[in-house]
């Protein structure tokens, strides 16, 4: 895998480049869809490509582990040619999903005991069954297996857990350079910074996630519950630390408001189920504020999802007719939702990118904070 920065903005740490991996390049700043269950919810692997124009997606090891089981994907030859997505895909080790567990989980130095959420039967994640796993999913990038701190987090509780995973962390590197690719291509692992939200855990993590040499890092245990200046100020520090040469990957963010000023802090990579979930649920976001679709407001608006939408769901459908579909509701309703505010995601990233590349981020970026965080 090959990082090229292309261009840096001059007013903040943003940086747009191109990460190249074996089923292609991708464009950074990048979102990379939330496909947890070997599908992005409600969207067609067509629409993905064709009109979204993802470039990546997501998979999780803890979902596909349960169902449909490794084995069944190993036998289709992996994750790619089990959905049919021939393009870079990333696979989530499965520790955020078992830290979400808590009443049902148990943690020791070996890994964590939990119960399936299916069916109640017992497993065991360790650092080196989860390196194997992401070995027969086959993913581009995989991720280190680490535990997720919860807010608030005493901060006796966020130094061991980030002892444990700097621990789980050399582990999985032993594992990851003891095994093969399975597929015929290479694949990435990529370490996560944990420490919650002390100063000098994180410090102390980014030094230590930094001296592995690995081909890109993530920053992992935010956007959960703390507040967003909170956030930022974690992931500068951590930003300043992590080579400044390898992409950056701040995992679970977030909010439109949240990308941008991450971008500007220095990520690369961003993932949330944000843009699916809420546009599920009737939430439309667009490059002037965000809408409910279910208010009344909407009911006569026959004017498109969003005016200066790119996407041809926005092309097509008026808010008067994508309200009718949630308030009769018809699955379409959330397609639609679901396949445009995706396409807004790719085009808010991509846009940063080429602000930066022109050197007019900052006030671009100041600007479009501003709209996306408006209710309309």
């Amino acid at each position: 895998m090959k990082f090229i920065i292309q261009s840096t903005d001059k007013a903040s740490n943003a940086r747009a480049g191109v990460l190249e991996t074996a089923h292609g390049e991708i464009k950074t700043p990048i979102f990379m869809p939330v496909g947890t269950a070997a599908n992005v919810k409600a969207v067609h692997m067509r629409d993905l490509v064709d009109d979204v124009k993802a470039q990546i997606i997501l998979g999780n090891t803890y979902h596909l582990y349960l169902r449909p089981g490794t084995e069944i994907i190993h036998k289709a030859g992996g994750l790619h040619k089990f959905i049919g997505w021939d393009r870079p895909m990333l696979t989530d080790s499965g520790g955020y999903q078992v830290y979400s567990l808590t009443d049902i989980r148990k943690l020791k130095e070996e890994g964590v005991t939990f119960q399936s959420h299916i069916d109640g039967s017992k497993h065991m994640f360790s650092p080196e069954n989860v390196m194997d796993t992401q070995r027969m999913l086959g993913a581009d990038i995989i991720m280190a297996f680490d535990e997720c701190t919860p807010y608030p987090c005493e901060y006796d509780y966020a130094r061991n857990s980030m002892d444990i995973t700097h621990r789980w962390l050399k582990r999985c590197f032993d594992r990851f350079n003891t095994t093969e690719p399975l597929y015929g291509y290479e694949q990435n692992l990529f370490p996560i910074v944990q420490g919650s939200v002390y100063n000098d855990l994180r410090k102390e993590s980014a030094e230590m996630i930094s001296s592995f040499g690995a081909e890109g890092n993530a920053i992992g245990g935010l956007s959960v519950g703390e507040p967003h200046e909170m956030m930022y100020e974690m992931t500068g520090l951590v930003c300043d630390i992590l080579p400044k040469d390898k992409p950056r990957y701040l995992m679970g963010v977030g909010t439109p408001a949240n990308i941008l000023e991450s971008i500007a802090l220095g990520v690369d990579m961003f993932d949330c189920v944000m843009p699916t979930r809420n546009g599920r649920n009737g939430m439309i976001f667009t490059k002037n504020g965000f809408i409910n679709m279910l208010n009344n407001k909407w009911k006569d608006d026959y004017s498109l999802l969003d005016e200066e939408g790119t996407s041809f769901v926005d092309r097509q459908y008026s808010r008067a007719y994508v309200r009718h579909l949630f308030k009769a509701g018809e699955l379409l309703g959330g397609m639609i939702a679901s396949l445009h505010n995706l396409a807004f995601y790719m085009w808010l990233v991509g846009e940063a990118g080429e602000q930066i590349k022109a050197g007019t981020f900052s006030s671009w970026k100041d600007t479009m904070v501003k709209k996306v965080t408006t209710r309309l």
